[in-house]
């Protein structure tokens, strides 16, 4: 009976200690596997930033937001995911946008470490293609001001590339875009300085099965990668939507970080149509990770539909 009895305790004791010390602590590296035709794509996830949508979000009223995220139990600042993408054909591996590294003071940089757990290293990368230019996308290509990816070379739109390179843009864009102008040239130094940027312009294939395709509005040559292999696609539209609870729903919703709103709701709505009239994955930087699914029309917008989870792709 007395061992009973301080056997009783001892749990007691456990179970209270268990309880005043539970932390929660991080997530662990964010990488996701699908496969596509012969080729494999790993969503990696940079980090999570505190995105005000109520605040950011234009041309849709403050209630309408408040709405819609509340409808998903969601409220602002809505947590946003910073996803980049890896491409593995045959002959490269591929790393479409490479998160903001270093810029965005411990929201971002957690990509190295998603690429390492997800089997590959940043040596092993031979091309990165950049959607655009903004420092949430570009950031992750350096670390301590060095080439993390020293055998890649890096593609960029050359309207981008000319915008964004030059600080006699600055007085071109509002305030709220003017850390843009050095996170990109700061980003892009040590590969200039090694001749591993390509810019391109117009709608081209830059790889064997990866086209890039204009869409400006975000950024003056802001652009979509359609990935394809065999019959199958994948649209990774760089930053098309940055709410998708709201912006899948009113598509005409833009945000203040967008250097042509019109242009960029435009592109938004041929994304939106392309994706499902012709049944595309969608690779989407800023839906919550692993932000791989397709998108599906309903009676008054679109809605966002994620991969099915599955251990093996």
């Amino acid at each position: 009976m007395k061992r009973l009895c301080l056997l009783l305790a001892l749990l007691v004791a456990i179970g209270s200690a268990g309880a005043d010390d539970v932390r929660v602590g991080p997530q662990g590296p964010g990488f996701y596997r699908l496969r596509l035709g012969a080729d494999e794509v790993t969503a990696l996830l940079d980090g999570t930033h505190p995105f005000a949508a109520d605040e950011l979000l234009t041309h849709i009223d403050r209630a309408k937001v408040d709405g819609l995220l509340k409808a998903d139990f969601l409220a602002s600042p809505v947590q946003g995911s910073i996803n980049a993408f890896l491409v593995k054909t045959p002959d490269r591996l591929a790393l479409i946008d490479t998160g903001a590294g270093p810029l965005y003071a411990g929201d971002g940089g957690f990509l190295p470490t998603a690429l390492l757990a997800a089997g590959y290293r940043p040596e092993d990368v031979t091309d990165v293609l950049l959607t655009h230019l903004h420092r949430d996308h570009v950031g992750g290509l350096i670390r301590n001001g060095t080439m993390l990816f020293p055998n890649a070379v890096v593609h960029v739109n050359g309207d981008d590339a000319d915008f964004w390179l030059n600080p006699a843009n600055e007085g071109k864009v509002q305030k709220i875009l003017l850390p843009m102008f050095p996170g990109a040239m700061d980003s892009l130094a040590p590969y200039r300085k090694a001749g591993r940027v390509v810019t391109f312009r117009g709608e081209t294939d830059v790889l064997p099965g990866f086209r890039a395709v204009p869409a400006p509005g975000h950024t003056p040559g802001h652009t979509w990668y359609l990935v394809t292999s065999g019959q199958e696609h994948l649209l990774a539209w760089g930053d098309t939507v940055h709410v998708a609870t709201v912006q899948l729903a009113e598509p005409n919703a833009s945000i203040r970080y967008d250097y042509d709103e019109a242009a960029a709701a435009a592109s938004r709505k041929r994304a939106l149509e392309e994706a499902v009239s012709k049944g595309y994955w969608v690779a989407a930087a800023h839906v919550s990770f692993p932000g791989l699914g397709h998108v599906r029309r309903t009676a008054t917008g679109y809605q966002w539909v994620p991969v099915n989870y599955t251990r093996t792709p």
